[in-house]
């Protein structure tokens, strides 16, 4: 038997975006998280909050999460965080 995935409808999605948006603003209200760092989550959720195609904005926030996750002065929870939220975005 193959795994089917259900579709999932454009108000299902907009409201995981939602939640996404809110982890993301989170941390980028955590004072721990370096000023760069901030600088590229604010990005994403400019992105995530644009009016568009779902999969080239989720696309676009996943390639940035990518590369956050890359950076050295991440702190390894914050890095854990970033990759649960590509997780989450992945999902939509």
């Amino acid at each position: 038997m193959t795994a089917r995935k259900t579709p999932v409808s454009t108000k299902d999605a907009e409201e995981q975006i939602r939640g996404i948006i809110t982890a993301l603003e989170e941390l980028e209200g955590d004072n721990t998280v370096p000023r760069n760092i901030k600088t590229r989550i604010h990005r994403i959720i400019e992105t995530l909050n644009e009016k568009g195609e779902f999969s080239i904005r989720i696309d676009k926030a996943l390639q940035e999460l990518d590369e956050i996750s890359d950076d050295t002065n991440l702190q390894p929870y914050t890095r854990t965080q970033i990759w649960q939220i590509a997780s989450m975005l992945e999902k939509v």
